[in-house]
């Protein structure tokens, strides 16, 4: 158990470190007021990019790695944690503009016909049998393996 006196003299420090956090809060309204410049930034990168590329990240991942460091930095500089719910907003705004139409394609599974199906069942369950038989046999034979 603590001496009372050890406590005490924690408890200025635990009140240092509870204004400390008072001073850092979120300043969203200079967030908010930074994060464009980003998005300004990623948008003149993006025009070097063939629109029809925006769908492939290799052509412009460079661009996109700026782009979440600037976020980031931003953030930062204006005392928010990152990703916060306003950055993620501008982020997804961003995304809506750039990449709306890459959605992927549903690939469309279907079975395969009939006769390779069966083929592909009967394979397996052959073989068992034939290692199966090959077992037995070897193990009626014991002149063979001494």
């Amino acid at each position: 158990m603590e001496a009372p006196g050890c406590r005490r003299r924690q408890l200025p420090v635990l009140l240092l470190w509870g204004a400390h956090q008072q001073t850092n809060l979120c300043n969203e309204s200079l967030m908010l007021e930074k994060l464009p410049a980003c998005g300004k930034s990623f948008e003149e990168m993006m025009k070097k990019v063939d629109s029809k590329k925006w769908c492939n990240l290799t052509e412009f991942i460079m661009y996109y790695d700026n782009f979440t460091q600037c976020t980031e930095r931003e953030a930062n500089n204006a005392s928010c944690f990152w990703p916060n719910p306003l950055a993620e907003g501008f982020i997804t705004g961003i995304h809506k503009q750039f990449f709306s139409n890459c959605t992927s394609e549903k690939v469309h599974w279907e079975d395969p016909p009939d006769e390779i199906l069966t083929t592909l069942i009967l394979i397996p369950v052959m073989l068992t049998c034939a290692m199966i038989t090959l077992v037995v046999w070897c193990s009626k034979r014991s002149d063979i393996l001494v």
